[in-house]
């Protein structure tokens, strides 16, 4: 394992936040943030294939839903190829087949060449993400790892909040621009991982046989149960972006409204996450995760008593705070559960569960809604509590696997 290196001449409450970590990751850094700056297709993607495919809203849900599916089988793949033929490899060529994918969405004209594309396109979307984070399980020690993932959530998300205001830019010029401005980020993602970061995954004797598989993964009851948990808050979650603007819209409010309310998530994490993140990851992380799950339970609730813009926007802030919470830590947790051999489909579980989750929130979401917003806030927020208990649960086994992870054995 490479730990991390100490840095100099960094003023301390710099070296707290950003000191000490290795030169491929802050390329690795640098890539995911200029990968997010051009995360301007998914966003936007509704909107044309409805204005400009000439789509209805039944087909754009159908396409939509293929690109989700396809994102889950792409975890599946990405996380059994960063084991098998490196996290370098692995991340280059995800990123070249994003662009390609992109590109070939973005001239797709019909429904059966726009399904097929976007299916296709989905099995690549997040292949490189169990890559990246067992690259960084790879680099950063046990004991930084929480910051370094922390890092590159800060990144991700100052990434998206730049791409959705220069992809309202690029749209009115044609939305073609968006698809082209997506596949280049991803190209320049993949070429400074190929020119710049050196394979991080351990060198096997080559006539020895590569161990493990998904089975052990999924025999791993810690792993399977924590999976779980996170597929039950990402369901949570993504109700801010699939059922929380109907809601809104149920109350009078525009979706300039909705935009507003959300974009107040975006503000708190840009500007909390650096400043509260080293402090976080000091503190037991069960604790840590079960509170952020409980304060996106109570947040959740609070839409039942919201009718005004303002009132949304204070429940939208408080969820946040739980999410910051549970980001400190919870992609650490995996890379303490992972064996090093295995660090690569470990990352891609938990990343089904954020698929799963992203899958499965608007086919819940919008039936709970029929039934009333306050029965979908109430449930969502029952869904937090059981979460939550379920990590109680899992907690001893969690706090041993960080142990021998701190200890390398």
């Amino acid at each position: 394992m490479t730990t991390t290196t100490e840095a100099t001449r960094l003023p301390a409450f710099l070296h707290d936040r950003v000191g000490g970590m290795p030169r491929p990751f802050w390329v690795l850094w640098a890539g995911t943030l200029i990968n997010r700056l051009g995360t301007m297709v998914e966003p936007f993607l509704g909107l044309y294939l409805t204005e400009t495919r000439g789509l209805t809203l039944g087909q754009a849900g159908l396409v939509l839903s293929l690109l989700g599916l396809g994102s889950v089988f792409a975890q599946i793949i990405g996380g059994a190829l960063a084991d098998r033929i490196g996290r370098r490899a692995t991340l280059v060529l995800a990123m070249t087949l994003n662009a390609a994918g992109l590109l070939a969405l973005g001239y797709a004209q019909g429904l059966p060449a726009i399904m097929a594309s976007a299916l296709l396109l989905g099995l690549v979307l997040d292949m490189f993400r169990p890559a990246s984070a067992a690259m960084v399980a790879d680099l950063i020690s046990p004991a930084e790892r929480p910051r370094a993932f922390g890092l590159l959530f800060w990144a991700i998300n100052l990434g998206f909040a730049v791409a959705m205001v220069l992809g309202g830019t690029l749209a009115r010029a044609g939305y073609l621009w968006l698809f082209w401005a997506d596949a280049i980020t991803c190209l320049v993602f993949g070429v400074l991982i190929w020119r710049a970061v050196p394979e991080t995954r351990a060198r096997r004797p080559r006539a020895e046989r590569e161990p493990g598989g998904f089975l052990d993964v999924l025999r791993d009851p810690v792993m399977v149960g924590y999976t779980l948990v996170t597929l039950a808050y990402t369901f949570v979650l993504m109700q801010a972006f699939t059922t929380l603007p109907l809601a809104m819209r149920a109350d009078g409010l525009s979706a300039q409204a909705y935009g507003l309310a959300v974009a107040v998530n975006g503000v708190l994490i840009v500007l909390l996450q650096p400043v509260v993140n080293g402090w976080l990851t000091r503190r037991d992380h069960s604790r840590v995760i079960v509170t952020g799950l409980l304060v996106v339970g109570a947040g959740t609730a609070l839409y039942t008593a919201a009718s005004a813009l303002w009132a949304y926007a204070a429940a939208v802030a408080v969820w946040t705070l739980g999410e910051i919470a549970v980001a400190a830590v919870g992609q650490a947790v995996v890379a303490d559960l992972a064996p090093e051999h295995l660090r690569g489909r470990y990352s891609a579980l938990w990343g089904v569960a954020w698929s799963g989750g992203f899958l499965l929130a608007p086919l819940g979401g919008t039936r709970l809604l029929e039934v009333g917003a306050p029965v979908l806030w109430l449930t969502c927020a029952a869904i937090c509590a059981v979460a939550a208990a379920g990590l109680l649960a899992l907690a001893p086994a969690i706090r041993r696997a960080h142990l021998r992870a701190l200890h390398g054995s």
